[in-house]
């Protein structure tokens, strides 16, 4: 991938995070803490794999800010 062509999915990127930072940033608090109630919490890589039968997979954003698995997962799924 050239420079160009990565400095544009860079700002994309950056586009469409800020677009789903500001919608769901508009929805009350109680529809948020319903939301995240209902998300499953693992408690490590081991126990995601052995309650959802997958194999726990890197968002490409976790791979370029060099992120181990281990605090990719803690990212996404360690208790608030």
């Amino acid at each position: 991938m050239s420079d160009e062509q990565e400095r544009f999915y860079k700002v994309l990127e950056e586009v469409i995070d800020e677009a789903f930072k500001k919608s769901w940033s508009s929805v009350g608090d109680k529809k948020k803490n319903k939301q995240s109630e209902a998300l499953p919490i693992y408690e490590s890589i081991e126990d995601y794999k052995a309650q959802t039968g997958k194999r726990f997979r890197m968002t490409r954003d976790q791979k370029t800010r060099g992120l181990s698995r281990e605090e990719a997962f803690k990212e996404i799924w360690e208790k608030p």
